[in-house]
């Protein structure tokens, strides 16, 4: 991979744990993701007039047809991430959900494509779920702690992160497909997937809207903290898959599961830091394993 590309996913990455705390401290819920569309909206509109001046009139059918189901699979995703931090801790759903992408990837190539893993490929996958059972609390899963609204806190964090990790490996595919074969530029293919996304929250909405002015006065911060830093970070990547392949840009955006552990065990005050950790850890070099086979 070229140093720019990884210097690129690596900050990425930093940005990318730091405004997915922030959404887990904000605790929103669909009118949270709303607020967050329209500032995003608002302070990307700049930059998505100018990179998207001259390329959005060359679009075709194609070319919609892809940012709308990046917008579509996208807004599943922060549905079911917010969903996670609801329930359960940054450090537990965090990492499921980054490291569990590339897995669920391999087990679709081996069952439904008839590809085999090579033995890096099954130190890979035997990693990861080396590392899900560490962030699910280890041994104390068979013990009698800790205790019952605990474990089922961890229970809930396992469940919504792999299903949130089902919607990167979606769409990170359908990106992919849009920025190498398709050539979208990165500012203006996240940009238009953001404004997409915002028709599609409001008949979801309609019903609840006397509820978005509370809402706004709780949370308009962390909703302008996301709605600044989470395309920013995209972008990065997405720039960064401008420059090398997709099969290393996904492996080294996982630096970002380690720092997510770290500050939801330093910041937010979540147990088992040092355990969650270290499964976090693993995932990461679980998922580069199977990118390297």
């Amino acid at each position: 991979m070229p140093l720019t590309a990884l210097l690129l996913v690596l900050l990425a990455a930093l940005l990318h744990a730091g405004w997915n705390m922030v959404a887990k401290r904000a605790g929103g819920d669909q009118r949270f993701i709303l607020l967050t569309s329209l500032m995003t909206s608002v302070i990307w509109l700049p930059a998505g007039l100018w990179f998207g001046w001259e390329e959005v009139p060359r679009w075709g059918w194609m070319e919609w047809g892809t940012i709308s189901a990046s917008a579509v699979v996208h807004l599943l995703y922060f549905n079911a991430l917010l969903k996670g931090y609801r329930v359960a801790d940054l450090s537990v759903v965090y990492p499921l959900a980054r490291g569990s992408g590339p897995l669920l990837t391999a087990m679709v190539a081996v069952v439904l494509l008839g590809e085999r893993l090579s033995a890096l490929g099954l130190l890979g996958v035997l990693a990861v779920c080396g590392g899900v059972f560490l962030i699910a609390g280890g041994t104390a899963l068979w013990r009698q702690g800790p205790d019952p609204a605990a474990r089922e806190r961890v229970r809930l964090g396992v469940r919504w992160g792999l299903i949130t990790g089902a919607m990167i490996a979606g769409y990170s595919v359908i990106d992919g497909y849009a920025i190498k074969v398709l050539a979208i530029g990165p500012v203006i293919f996240d940009y238009a997937c953001n404004v997409l996304r915002v028709p599609l929250q409001l008949p979801m909405l309609w019903g609840r809207r006397a509820a978005l002015g509370p809402a706004w006065r709780q949370q308009w911060k962390h909703a302008l903290v996301v709605a600044t830093l989470g395309p920013l970070a995209y972008i990065l990547v997405l720039y960064a898959l401008q420059l090398a392949p997709l099969s290393h840009v996904a492996p080294a955006r996982e630096v970002s599961m380690l720092v997510a552990a770290l500050l939801g065990g330093r910041l937010l005050g979540e147990s088992d830091r040092g355990l969650r950790l270290l499964g976090a850890a693993c995932m990461a070099g679980g998922v580069m394993a199977l990118a390297w086979s």
